[in-house]
């Protein structure tokens, strides 16, 4: 007898190490999941977004595809939000979800998608619905390859519900294996390493696809043989350079005009690994400076063509700065320490620290957690009003320590941390995961500390509540948008929405209160939500 299309394609995913499946179920996916086998593993969550930041977040943990199975169209509408992140991560994800049965498709009957390969664009790399269903399993290996080839990414796979039954024939997919790395022009790197040689004054901007590359320690390299500034670029989501080191200058700011006086007095940078730049206020000015030359270095010839500035060369982040390490002169050692500029807001005097007694301020909470877990933990973050404080209490200075979300779309995070936790218990590493969540950011996915409590995983849920949406408030003095509505939200009782969940969940009031939580908390083996009123604050944005 034939093997059905399911039987060759979980073989197929089982040869590629795909062995767990995150999803939303839906009744077109029903058929999919159908003698689900005993050595697969799947994720349930509650909503379909929050499968795809959870495969997100364990993609990133495991560095390896992650498969979502979300339902129709409509689950499909749900998780657009998350595959939008994961496209601007590049993060390798199979994303499926089935289809009405062939017979009726002509018609389009409930629920069906009408537009499959249309829907998820432009945040997938590529998208199909097979032809046959006898193209299925090859339709995996495939997207397989699609996934993982520079720029990694999501792609998706729509399969009508009735393929999964059908004869799969006798040309099983094959499995084939993808570079993952492009190699630089010789010609085009030497140029970039006479440039950096021969500058007066160079300036490393590093991004994150050197942390997604393992990096790190290459790139301390470099900068340590030019003795130059490094920069992380603009809102990176994973840190790029440890951030104690003494040749660290901070963040550059996400404003045209902001980024570009802060690079006054270079003649060359080199972006590696980042866009040229990612910005969002709108604040006029030169992209660069005067007499700057910008370089640019990515593996990703969208990003290369939309920069408005900067010579590229298309390359692995990594092999990039491996071979520029080996072709630039080396400088002497520095006598003067390098300024840094704070991460993700502009600079600004620090906050008064609250009198005895008085509600916690944002720095006063994140130093009170970082003096307690331990220092191998991970760190994910949502909380953009706090960032500069976040960063000032707990300087990220390990690879593959701090996770948070590339596109700005809020709701990521939470249930990527569960996903970041499962890859610490799959790899045996068992990090402690800390999440770092605004009291408005969390609502996006609270749905995802049900998925969190039902395989106890011990994250860390910290819970700054200031009732209100911070960072759009700090929107509205730049546009002078005053007396917008929605910008608080009142009457919020998290701790019973954590309990309802399933999570342990705990109010902390005073410094003490919260690091006895958080010890408590690491004892603990399932997930704990902390939840910690902190004085309001606009930080400027720029």
């Amino acid at each position: 007898m034939d093997k059905t299309i399911r039987q060759v394609t979980f073989e197929l995913l089982r040869q590629l190490n795909i062995t767990t499946v995150f999803g939303n179920p839906g009744s077109t996916e029903e058929t999919f999941l159908k003698n689900f086998p005993a050595d697969f593993r799947y994720i349930q969550t509650l909503h379909e977004s929050s499968a795809v930041a959870a495969a997100d977040g364990y993609a990133q943990s495991t560095r390896n595809v992650a498969l979502v199975n979300v339902h129709t169209s409509a689950g499909l509408s749900n998780a657009m939000s998350n595959i939008l992140t994961a496209s601007m991560n590049r993060t390798p994800l199979i994303i499926t979800a089935g289809n009405q049965t062939r017979d009726m498709l002509l018609m389009e009957p409930w629920l069906t998608n009408i537009e499959p390969e249309t829907l998820p664009k432009p945040w997938v790399k590529w998208s199909y619905q097979p032809v046959r269903a006898e193209d299925v399993p090859a339709a995996f290996m495939r997207a397989y390859a699609m996934a993982l080839q520079p720029p990694a990414g999501p792609v998706f796979l729509s399969i009508p519900l009735d393929d999964w039954d059908q004869p799969a024939g006798a040309a099983p997919a094959v499995v084939r294996s993808v570079t993952q790395r492009i190699g630089p022009d010789p010609v085009r790197i030497n140029e970039f390493a006479q440039a950096l040689s021969a500058a007066k004054n160079p300036v490393l901007i590093y991004g994150s696809a050197i942390a997604r590359g393992e990096g790190w320690d290459a790139g301390i390299r470099l900068a340590e043989k030019l003795n130059i500034p490094v920069y992380a670029a603009p809102a990176s989501e994973r840190p790029p350079f440890p951030e104690s080191h003494p040749l660290y200058a901070g963040g550059l700011p996400f404003a045209i005009k902001s980024l570009s006086d802060k690079l006054a007095g270079h003649d060359v940078a080199i972006v590696i690994g980042a866009p040229v730049f990612r910005y969002y206020p709108y604040v006029a000015g030169e992209y660069i400076p005067q007499g700057l030359r910008l370089l640019h270095v990515t593996d990703d010839p969208s990003e290369a063509g939309r920069a408005p500035v900067g010579d590229s060369l298309l390359c692995d982040a990594v092999l990039a700065v491996e071979q520029l390490t080996g072709l630039v002169a080396a400088r002497p050692a520095r006598t003067a320490a390098i300024s840094k500029q704070p991460h993700g807001m502009a600079a600004h005097p620090a906050a008064p620290e609250p009198a005895a007694g008085s509600v916690l301020s944002a720095a006063q909470l994140f130093r009170a957690v970082r003096s307690v877990v331990p220092e191998n933990a991970i760190l994910v973050e949502e909380s953009p009003s706090n960032l500069g404080e976040l960063h000032a209490a707990w300087p990220v200075d390990k690879p593959d320590s701090f996770y948070t979300f590339a596109s700005g779309s809020l709701g990521w995070n939470l249930p990527a941390s569960a996903g970041i936790a499962l890859g610490e218990r799959d790899s045996g590493r068992n990090r402690p995961v800390v999440a770092i969540i605004g009291d408005g950011s969390m609502q996006y996915s609270v749905q995802g500390l049900w998925t969190a409590a039902q395989h106890q995983l011990p994250v860390l849920f910290i819970i700054p509540e200031n009732r209100q949406y911070g960072i759009l408030k700090s929107f509205a003095i730049l546009e002078e948008t005053p007396g917008v509505p929605g910008l608080d939200i009142p009457g919020l009782d998290i701790v019973a929405l954590a309990t309802g969940y399933g999570c342990t969940a705990v109010r902390a009031e005073t410094e003490d209160e919260v690091t006895t939580a958080c010890k408590a908390a690491l004892e603990r083996k399932g997930p704990t939500v902390l939840v910690v009123p902190i004085q309001p604050s606009i930080p400027p944005l720029i």
